[in-house]
């Protein structure tokens, strides 16, 4: 049960962390490191990223997030599944 909380939760932050770097950069203001948005995937919230990047429309154009983010999320969802049923 933790587990899916703590997917739940850093998904919602990866999604809110690409909102908060979609506006930034409309404001020409401080952006958020692209180094800290993979981060934040890698440790699981690739999936929220994903989504995040499709909704607000932002690093779409960076090939790297456009292929590797979808990739990540699968094998998230992948590794959750796997946790919650084989493992527990």
């Amino acid at each position: 049960m933790l587990l899916i909380i703590y997917f739940i939760v850093i998904n919602v932050i990866a999604f809110m962390v690409m909102g908060i770097d979609k506006r930034k950069a409309r404001k020409h203001k401080w952006r958020i490191p692209e180094s800290r948005i993979w981060l934040i995937a890698i440790i699981g919230g690739a999936i929220g990223a994903t989504f995040g990047m499709n909704f607000f429309r932002h690093k779409t154009k960076h090939r790297s997030f456009r292929f590797f983010l979808p990739v990540l999320a699968v094998i998230d969802t992948g590794l959750l599944i796997w946790l919650k049923f084989f493992v527990s």
